[in-house]
């Protein structure tokens, strides 16, 4: 089951669920979640690598990036992929799990972002990828909400996340070990 606004809205005063929510998700969060705004944009080059105990994500670089008080618009070109990262951060406590799903103006535009779920134990601004499948340019402004994120309670017990993304870092330095 999913958690409810007003019980969301109490985790995140009590146990800091979000940090960074804009006003309107403070007062008047829609649904069973939060909005979530654009923070960073990335651009993506070369050539990644995805082994049994090793891995080396492409190189990675910043395109734009939210500034309170000014207005950054950005153009997502047809057929690219970027990565993107959150304004917000989450701490995932370890009875629950976070799921996130695209607001539905981007896919009715053409744009999908690849997320999915945020483990228990999870800390730090989210990293995803974006992509616009459309045959136009698509453009955006940064700090726009982009992701609704809902939370679920987790049942029995679980392991918390322990992995190296913790913090929210959007890519490896080199080719490194896996935990």
């Amino acid at each position: 089951m999913f958690i409810g606004a007003k019980q969301l809205l109490q985790l995140v005063k009590e146990k800091k669920l979000m940090e960074g929510l804009c006003e309107r998700e403070l007062t008047a969060p829609e649904g069973a979640g939060f909005d979530i705004r654009i923070g960073e944009l990335y651009g993506i080059s070369g050539k990644g690598f995805m082994g049994i105990t090793e891995r080396e994500t492409p190189k990675m670089e910043l395109v734009a990036k939210y500034e309170e008080g000014k207005t950054v618009k950005i153009t997502l070109e047809p057929n690219v992929y970027y990565l993107m990262k959150t304004i917000e951060k989450v701490n995932i406590p370890e009875d629950i799990l976070a799921i996130s799903t695209p607001r539905s103006t981007l896919f009715r535009s053409g744009v999908y972002i690849f997320g999915g779920q945020v483990p228990p134990g999870y800390c730090g601004e989210l990293s995803m990828g974006i992509y616009n499948f459309g045959d136009e340019p698509f453009d955006l402004e940064m700090g726009a909400r982009v992701l609704h994120i809902m939370f679920s309670e987790v049942i029995g017990e679980s392991n918390l996340y322990k992995g190296q993304w913790q913090g929210g870092r959007v890519t490896t330095r080199e080719k490194e070990k896996q935990i």
